[in-house]
């Protein structure tokens, strides 16, 4: 019976050595794992962002959707105010029955008093989605043979933009784009940080469905029929806002003005009033 069923002993430390060997395979995965996931959420709020240098580009394109701090209009000042860029394009949607977004960029633009209006055009449309904008203004960029675009967008919206354009571009022309930081995004500590979390999510969601989206797409072919010309700046009057505002006055002014009127309704009730009556 010994011959043929190994000893107790030994059969133990089979198991023994079974166990050691699961536990350090097991362990050395779960390392793999916690790195793999450390450097997914070191690494992948950056891989939103695509950040191309340059020297000088011939056309900006402004996409729809800064925020109220206009911080790519500001960064499209600076950099023709350089030297660095010839025109820019403002892209905008309609945001009430005739207002459009568009007016608005180009007014604080102008305002600014640091550009000839001539070189900025504006992109009215109502184009849902960045793929939608694309095939918008491509046409009309591929008709005047432009070399190289700049394509402002959000920094973390960079990455899934800049595919998206030389995807339908084809290569021509050759669509750039910049890292705009914004407090709003921080790549680098997106997980611990709420609005960086929403935006993380959102983009990744929509940079995996613009993929999707590209599957049956091809390199858009221009029709000269279809072609969108941008309205440039200084042929039309651009809509300006006026907002009426009352001069503010401290607490202390306040409160003596009404002291003071308080003041003379007292006088006047206090005048005598004549109760002779004629006869």
């Amino acid at each position: 019976m010994s011959r043929i069923l190994p000893p107790l002993v030994s059969y133990k430390e089979q198991k023994r050595k079974y166990r050691i060997f699961a536990g350090v395979w097991g362990l050395a995965i779960l390392l793999v794992l916690v790195f793999v996931a450390y450097l997914f959420i070191a690494r992948s709020g950056h891989w939103l962002v695509h950040n191309d240098p340059f020297n000088h580009v011939s056309w900006i394109v402004i996409l729809d959707g800064q925020s109220a701090d206009l911080e790519r209009s500001d960064y499209a000042i600076n950099l023709m105010t350089q030297g660095k860029a010839d025109s820019v394009v403002i892209l905008g949607r309609r945001v009430f029955r005739d207002k459009n977004n568009a007016d608005f960029y180009a007014e604080d633009m102008i305002r600014s008093g640091e550009i000839d209006p001539s070189r900025v055009y504006i992109f009215r449309h109502d184009d849902p989605s960045t793929i939608e904008e694309a095939l918008s203004i491509l046409p009309w960029l591929k008709q005047r043979n432009a070399d190289t675009v700049l394509l402002l967008t959000s920094a973390a919206a960079s990455a899934r933009v800049n595919n998206i354009f030389n995807t339908l571009g084809g290569g021509h022309p050759v669509f750039i784009t910049s890292d705009i930081h914004h407090y709003l995004y921080n790549a680098d500590n997106w997980a611990f940080e709420r609005e960086s979390r929403k935006i993380w999510l959102r983009e990744w969601a929509a940079t995996l469905n613009s993929k999707w989206d590209l599957l049956n797409m091809d390199t858009l072919a221009v029709d000269l029929k279809k072609v969108i010309t941008p309205e440039r700046l200084q042929e039309e009057k651009v809509p300006s806002v006026s907002i009426q505002t009352e001069k503010l006055i401290s607490i202390k002014d306040a409160i003596a003005k009404q002291d003071s009127s308080m003041n003379a309704s007292d006088r006047k009730d206090t005048i005598p009033k004549d109760s002779s009556s004629k006869k």
